[in-house]
């Protein structure tokens, strides 16, 4: 499975809570580049779209989300934190590899 990221300059220790569901990193977007704030399609073709909200915009937070529901494509939103991102997974019910 593979996520797109929005927001935040770096993820810390994001991309291992991720690897644990076996979801993968397909692109991350800062979201501070106008360039990413207008862009007219979402990146590739992500099966999920996880939006760090502490460090995006609303306007930014809601032409990925729109975009992302017009393609039915599961959006998760959290702050920038390992923890907080794993809390989201579970809520939608992801579930961890042993």
């Amino acid at each position: 499975m593979e996520a797109l990221l929005v927001g935040a300059d770096s993820l810390g220790n994001i991309p291992e809570v991720l690897s644990l569901y076996d979801i993968r990193i397909a692109r991350h977007i800062c979201g501070r580049n106008v360039a990413h704030q207008r862009k007219a399609a979402l990146p590739g073709r992500p099966d999920v779209l996880i939006l760090l909200t502490d460090f995006l915009g609303h306007n930014v937070m809601r032409h990925y989300r729109d975009r992302a529901a017009a393609l039915g494509i599961p959006v998760l939103a959290c702050r920038r934190s390992a923890t907080a991102v794993e809390q989201r997974l579970r809520h939608h019910g992801w579930r961890r590899l042993s």
